[in-house]
């Protein structure tokens, strides 16, 4: 069984994946997908989105980043995955699966799924350009408004050269409603030759059970799951129902959070309340210390509170 670290806008940043890969057990992550319109992006686009890319494609823990990209136009994606896997990226993912209005309204995303033909067109124009021992995937959901167009989309992403596809279980309309409908990845998988790996509404062992029964997928990845409780992927690879972590170590984990690479203190503050809003809802260490921060503006201030959390050495 793989289990895959989830690409999500705004949450699985490096530092998340950096994170998330310290303490969990990932086969690969992948990265924020990377816009691509019509010109060959800098270098430093690819170091923000993925520095792991200074480190041999991987992060402080050794899992490797896959970078993946979003955009219509097959002769800039392919230009720039080419330069993507110079740079060093061990594989290339496209995204057929982001929901957001203002991606659809430029033709990105899921909004594509109502155009198999262009999602092939832009697959096999990739995995063209790029040498052939750099798997080339993609990720897509169930349709866009409907999922009149499900197979002809796993089709054409198989026939035009993609390893492997990954299927979040709802369509664009859906949104991220519970619950997900993994039995509507059971038809995908066993129509196509390469591999399907299941994602969607996957926040304990016991969903991961379920849906590999239901979907008849052997891999999965795990999105906002794998953020709320960090160690889900062992708690799936060990079995236990009930996270593995104890709340000491949960703490140390948050301090090397906060002490990440960041843009701003204002950012990472945003973010770690984001983060530990979302840990609250399994935690309830989280939801004390979340009524504790949730009003503090200083990044150091919720350095100091987190540090007095933290039990002494000795």
């Amino acid at each position: 069984m793989k289990l895959i670290l989830a690409p999500m806008e705004g949450l699985t940043d490096p530092v998340m994946r950096d994170v998330l890969t310290h303490v969990g057990d990932f086969d690969w992550c992948v990265t924020e997908f990377i816009r691509v319109t019509d010109s060959l992006l800098p270098d430093h686009i690819y170091h923000t989105y993925c520095p792991e890319l200074k480190n041999q494609g991987k992060t402080a823990a050794g899992t490797p980043v896959h970078v993946q990209f979003l955009g219509n136009n097959p002769e800039m994606l392919a230009a720039n995955a080419v330069k993507a896997v110079a740079l060093g990226a061990p594989a290339i993912d496209l995204n057929f699966g982001c929901p957001a209005k203002t991606v659809n309204r430029h033709r990105g995303g899921s909004v594509l799924l109502d155009e198999p033909d262009v999602v092939h067109l832009l697959v096999k124009a990739v995995r063209d350009a790029v040498p052939a021992h750099i798997p080339v995937s993609a990720k897509m959901r169930l349709g866009y408004m409907d999922r009149n167009f499900t197979l002809e989309n796993a089709h054409a992403i198989q026939d035009a050269g993609a390893n492997w596809l990954t299927v979040h279980a709802r369509t664009k309309a859906e949104g991220y409603t519970p619950p997900a409908f993994w039995d509507q990845l059971r038809p995908i998988r066993e129509a196509l030759k390469i591999n399907v790996i299941a994602n969607g509404e996957i926040w304990n062992n016991a969903d991961a059970k379920q849906c590999r029964l239901e979907s008849g997928c052997e891999d999965l990845m795990l999105g906002r799951g794998a953020v709320t409780t960090p160690d889900l992927s062992l708690c799936i690879r060990k079995n236990n129902d009930l996270p593995l972590m104890t709340w000491d170590a949960l703490l140390a984990l948050q301090i090397r959070f906060i002490n990440g690479p960041r843009k701003t203190d204002i950012c990472m503050l945003g973010r770690y309340k984001q983060w530990l809003g979302m840990m609250s809802k399994h935690y309830p260490e989280a939801h004390l210390l979340w009524n504790e921060v949730k009003r503090l503006k200083q990044l150091d201030a919720i350095i100091e509170k987190l540090l007095s959390h933290t039990p002494e050495e000795g």
